[in-house]
């Protein structure tokens, strides 16, 4: 019988997985949608996951995709770096630091935008982050998870990814990633390419626990001792 590759780094969307930047994107998406005359509510759906290029090309084939990224990025570069972290995200990274895991960031975003925003939100970035101008082909699209395993020195069967659109699951599933969806933008319908679902950060945190990636709870992460310290 085959077995299951130990577990043993993990790869993390950045949009909805660590940074509650919803609320920004919307309104970027809305403005730029209502430049153009398209329906607002017909393109925000095409956002989730995908990097800026490939939801233009997806909304409205017809324009100039690069001339649209650069009005994209000059619209978000006008909201400011001012996001906050998902709730839980703090604790998770420092849990996978603490316990010597080898994460890296995998998301459509630009390395222009996501190390300031990290920043303001007190977020620690990773040695790996692997970024939408990375890669040729975005989400859905396996190449950004491929890259990341191979930047980490792993392969991809040995990670967990944790992602919130179903864009993004399938990538790292193609990629030969174990895949968590976070239930916070899709329900567990939309992300059927996640192999497990959880409904927060905490959940992610007892799945990556369960799954032999963290400690348990009360546990040394270095040594696996009882923590007395509380």
């Amino acid at each position: 019988m085959r077995k299951t590759p130990l577990l043993r780094a993990v790869l993390l969307d950045v949009d909805g997985v660590l940074l509650d930047s919803a609320a920004v994107h919307r309104r970027v998406w809305d403005a730029w949608a209502a430049r153009n005359g398209l329906d607002p509510d017909a393109v925000w759906p095409l956002t989730f996951g995908r990097r800026p290029e490939d939801t233009v090309r997806a909304a409205a084939p017809g324009l100039d995709v690069m001339a649209e990224r650069r009005v994209l990025d000059g619209m978000l570069a006008a909201e400011g770096d001012a996001v906050p972290p998902v709730p839980g995200a703090g604790r998770l990274l420092a849990a996978l630091d603490a316990a010597r895991v080898p994460w890296a960031l995998v998301t459509s975003g630009d390395r222009a935008t996501v190390p300031a925003r990290f920043a303001s939100a007190g977020l620690p970035l990773p040695r790996v982050r692997v970024y939408g101008e990375d890669v040729v082909r975005g989400k859905p699209a396996p190449d950004c998870y491929a890259l990341a395993a191979a930047r980490l020195d792993v392969p991809p069967p040995v990670c967990v990814a944790v992602e919130d659109a179903p864009a993004g699951a399938r990538a790292a599933r193609e990629a030969g990633c174990h895949v968590i969806g976070l239930t916070t933008a899709y329900g567990p319908e939309a992300l059927t390419a996640a192999h497990a679902h959880a409904a927060s950060l905490a959940e992610v945190h007892a799945a990556l626990s369960a799954l032999g990636v963290l400690p348990a709870p009360g546990l040394n992460p270095v040594n696996g001792a009882a923590n007395m310290t509380g």
